[in-house]
């Protein structure tokens, strides 16, 4: 009886095992790079959910097999969202999910979801978005990771808005709502030419700040960055054009702490310039 029950369990074992070899071969990494509207991992689809559905509808919902067993709460509440969002919801075998996923970092868990229109900046932007006064525009980051990185720091530094040029990483946007855990799907966006978006917003009242590094640039530690303002960040890489910064009320840097040729990436220059607006516009605390 013992000896039958072993064999049952090797032959259940070698099926499943049988099954992730036989399913389909690993896509190309050319054909998941295009997969632009996978999202992957639970913080990114938790926030496409939690945004309502407002800004992109999710399709469908891979759930690992492995992961249901385990995760019962977890997978009840997301077929409650399935319901309440009209999207389906398939439960494969974790390999299979593996060979679809761009990362490794899923849990087992991806989902399909619909593009996200972006609208143009305009008057109407500004004054629907406006809280603080403080938005961000993004301009030549080379890479998604770097660009999620950085929307994830101006985002919970408080910017009423990201502002980004028509050419950008939004086309890669379950990398970038990994990559800022979140805050892509969270951030309110529009699209806009960069030397446009600077003369829009000084006609605002809004102070324009460049974050480069020439030979007119001041420390950041050492201008008044109150608000409203408009801050442009380049890529370590490119920079800001001319035509953009030529735009600029004052070129900013950030001062290191000792002799150091080369450029911070732009999401490290992007937390810290951002939260340094943030604490020179922070209300004191009263006793």
């Amino acid at each position: 009886m013992y000896n039958k029950e072993i064999n049952m369990n090797n032959k259940i074992e070698n099926r499943k095992i049988n099954d992730c070899n036989s399913a389909k071969p690993r896509v190309s990494e050319e054909k998941k790079e295009s997969d632009c509207n996978m999202f992957e991992g639970m913080i990114s689809i938790r926030t496409v959910l939690n945004t309502g559905c407002k800004n992109r509808r999710i399709i469908k919902l891979l759930y690992a097999r492995e992961r249901k067993n385990k995760n019962k709460r977890e997978f009840r509440w997301l077929t409650a969202e399935a319901k309440k969002y009209g999207f389906a919801v398939e439960t494969p075998p974790r390999c299979e999910i593996d060979k679809l996923a761009l990362g490794t970092s899923h849990g087992g868990v991806i989902a399909f979801c619909t593009q996200r229109e972006y609208p143009n900046l305009d008057v109407s932007f500004v004054e629907r978005t406006k809280r603080t006064g403080f938005y961000v525009l993004i301009e030549g980051i080379e890479d998604p990771f770097n660009f999620g990185y950085a929307l994830r720091s101006v985002y919970s530094a408080g910017a009423d808005a990201v502002i980004l040029s028509r050419r950008n990483w939004m086309s890669a946007a379950g990398v970038v709502c990994r990559s800022s855990a979140g805050a892509s799907e969270l951030a309110e966006i529009a699209v806009s030419d960069g030397r446009d978006a600077a003369v829009l917003f000084r006609s605002l009242g809004f102070k324009v700040i460049c974050a480069d590094m020439t030979e007119n640039s001041v420390s950041a530690f050492d201008v008044s960055l109150k608000l409203p303002l408009l801050l442009i960040i380049g890529g370590e890489k490119r920079g800001i054009s001319k035509a953009l910064s030529d735009e600029a009320d004052s070129v900013v840097c950030l001062e290191y702490g000792r002799p150091f040729p080369e450029a911070l990436s732009a999401a490290s220059a992007a937390a810290v310039l951002s939260y340094e607006i943030l604490r020179q516009n922070r209300e004191k605390k009263q006793n």
